[in-house]
């Protein structure tokens, strides 16, 4: 066969196994018995064995699993993945329709959809073709697990028009993958996975894409990031563009026009959810209008438009054998129940939180006690109540210490604290946890640094302080258990990489009282660089509208001590970054451009930047770039397919200008 030939032969065989792969992963109905399916692909397979020039990336043939990857790489969202606000009762969701209706108006529609219990995916496609899969992540930045994803056949690799899109969506194991899965783990005297969540999230997470390839994994996409750009109007619509283009949805969605009816699917699904073929943990219920969306906007952390209810917990009664305490990175001495290991939604459960010393004596907990256990939100694990009527008699009161169970010294209750704390700096247990926290996802994260490997490391005094984590060798860590020459080598490299991270993550990562990530961001910001960040007086932090008295004073008087002063030089002596990456906040009085003090909205398809490209040069002069039009919005910039924003800007008079005069003003 001539090439000619066979890139003909090769595509249509392609096409047409892209095709019956559709009908039986995404639409379940298979025009074609599996025999015929294998027979073709076998055929297709040997061909481009043959002419390996005319193999593409959507071959059905590249889903098999690729090369084992070394790490996996970071990838930042084109839009934000936010979590969602929770209701757990028929009140919380009136209260969400209530404060929906008061900001958007009483013409209201709503889509409910079955919240999958897996990982949240986004998946970008560039002309059609599948490019990039990732993680959540912290919802900025994601892990690149591409290869994985590529594996599941109800993705497709290529859609039915040449669009540029990224979608979101829910990878999930089916109960009866999962079934079949722990049955062949256990054969092999491993040890099982909890439950379906866990082992679509270990799947996922595999360096060697063909163990996700053998787990028969599943997805359904719920979203569209970009819908403004393709004139796409409701969420609703959303979806059914996504069905168009290929992609699996889920069927079960329902649009509902009052709260009553968002109560009665909730209330069906409720008692139905043991029906389906995979776990379901709640209902998500989104504002249908795109343009209702915009007005109703987000927090930092989610959108006002949505909110995911969650099942009643399960309930379910075991004995709390011991009380364990310990002592986290701020010193506050935790209280943990340790259970008769029971299961509880769909997880065996041996440990709960008992918050403090108070909750103990308010529900009169005793160790021995038969008590209630369920999950909170089917996540965390908490002690409801205990059952007096079953004592025995050998029950013990439990005592606070008064001491740190770690290094002895006086435990302290502040003024307006109800927590017992360990105000010891040099305290193993707050060293400890601090390093963890440093190494984590939102700080450093440092990949393969968990707090098994942190402990381990520490224990051994290999490490004191987040400095020396920069000091460790190859030599060092090869000595340790479970630790071989790849694994040490990724690990080294990860620390290296961790060096240029921007000031925010570090920042978080040094752990001063009361700076989270958002804060640590604001902070980075404005003042650039550790540097001016650590001269600043509590009077400059605590003009930034975001920072508080409490939190001005916390971050002023940790720059005050010597010992962080000195840690911080340690740390930029080994090379770590003590700069903001981003884009700056720019003081609209000190910068001369057109974007000085405006608020500006970019909207349709942009050809000349990307959009955060473009975002982060408009804030670099001094603007400040919005996600919805409003009347303080100053300049849209819209694109190819503009949509409602566009037209909104119109009916408000606002100015609006095309990305040439964008460029433009760039430029200048």
């Amino acid at each position: 066969m001539d090439i000619q030939s066979a890139e003909r032969k090769i595509k249509d065989l392609q096409n047409i196994l892209n095709q019956y792969n559709y009908e039986y992963h995404v639409l379940d109905t298979p025009s074609v018995p599996d025999s015929e399916y294998d027979r073709l692909m076998n055929e297709l397979t040997a061909l481009e064995e043959q002419f390996p020039q005319l193999k593409t990336e959507d071959s059905p043939t590249q889903r098999v699993g690729g090369e084992i990857l070394d790490m996996f790489e970071k990838v930042e969202h084109e839009t934000s993945m936010l979590s969602l606000g929770n209701a757990f009762n028929e009140q919380d969701l009136r209260d969400f329709d209530r404060r929906v209706r008061q900001n958007a108006g009483d013409d209201v529609t709503y889509v409910c959809e079955l919240k999958i219990d897996g990982l949240a995916v986004s998946l970008r496609y560039e002309n059609g073709l599948f490019s990039i899969g990732a993680t959540r992540g912290d919802g900025t930045i994601g892990e690149n697990i591409t290869a994985n994803l590529r594996t599941i056949r109800s993705i497709p690799l290529r859609l039915k028009e040449e669009v540029s899109i990224e979608v979101r969506g829910e990878a999930f194991m089916p109960r009866k993958s999962f079934e079949a899965l722990n049955q062949a783990k256990e054969e092999r005297g491993e040890e099982a996975f909890a439950n379906p969540r866990n082992a679509a999230a270990g799947s996922l997470r595999q360096l060697d894409p063909k163990i996700a390839a053998s787990r028969n994994l599943d997805i359904y996409v719920y979203g569209l990031a970009n819908a403004d750009e393709l004139g796409i109007a409701a969420h609703s619509e959303g979806l059914d563009y996504l069905e168009k283009l290929g992609f699996k949805t889920n069927k079960e969605r329902k649009k509902c026009d009052s709260i009553e009816e968002v109560i009665e699917y909730v209330t069906d699904w409720t008692e139905k959810r043991p029906q389906l073929s995979y776990d379901i943990d709640g209902i998500v219920i989104k504002v249908d209008g795109y343009e209702q969306q915009e007005q109703l906007g987000t927090t930092a952390k989610s959108p006002r438009w949505a909110i995911a209810y969650k099942f009643p917990a399960e309930e379910v009664i075991t004995i709390l054998k011991d009380i364990e305490l310990s002592i986290g990175r701020t010193g506050v001495l935790t209280p943990t129940a340790i259970l008769e290991p029971v299961r509880v939604a769909g997880t065996t459960v041996q440990r709960a939180s008992l918050h403090n010393e108070d909750l103990i004596r308010e529900k009169d907990i005793k160790i021995g006690d038969h008590v209630v256990v369920k999950k909170a939100g089917d996540i965390i694990p908490e002690v409801v109540n205990v059952l007096p009527e079953r004592r025995t008699g050998d029950e013990v009161d439990f005592q606070m210490p008064t001491v740190c169970p770690e290094c002895g010294s006086e435990l302290v209750r502040l003024e307006g604290e109800v927590a017992l704390r360990c105000i010891n700096p040099k305290c193993p247990a707050q060293i400890r946890e601090g390093l963890i926290h440093f190494v984590s996802r939102n700080a450093m994260n440092i990949d393969g640094l968990g707090e098994k490997v942190v402990s381990q490391l520490f224990s051994e005094k290999l490490i004191e302080d987040v400095a020396d984590l920069y000091k460790l060798t190859f030599e060092q860590l090869i000595q340790l258990a479970r630790m071989g020459e790849k694994s040490v080598q990724n690990l080294l490299s990860a620390i290296e990489a961790s060096k240029k991270n921007s000031l925010e993550k570090l920042l978080f990562g040094l752990g001063i009282r009361h700076v989270g990530a958002k804060a640590a961001k604001t902070l980075s910001m404005t003042f650039h660089s550790m540097e001016q960040l650590s001269s600043a007086s509590r009077e400059q932090l605590i003009e930034i509208n975001e920072i508080g008295d409490k939190m001005a004073d916390a971050i002023a008087s940790y720059f005050e001590q010597e010992e962080a002063l000195e840690l911080i030089q340690e740390l930029k002596n080994a090379g770590v970054n003590m700069e903001y990456l981003g884009p700056k906040r720019v003081s609209a009085e000190n910068i001369d451009s057109v974007f000085a003090g405006k608020t500006i909205v970019l909207t349709g398809k942009l050809e000349l930047f990307s959009r955060n490209e473009a975002k982060q040069k408009i804030e670099a002069l001094g603007g400040n770039v919005s996600g919805s039009v409003s009347k303080k919005t100053d300049i849209v910039i819209a694109g190819e397919d503009a949509g409602s924003k566009l037209k909104k800007a119109e009916e408000l008079g606002i100015t609006v200008w095309n990305e040439e005069r964008l460029a433009e003003e760039l430029n200048k």
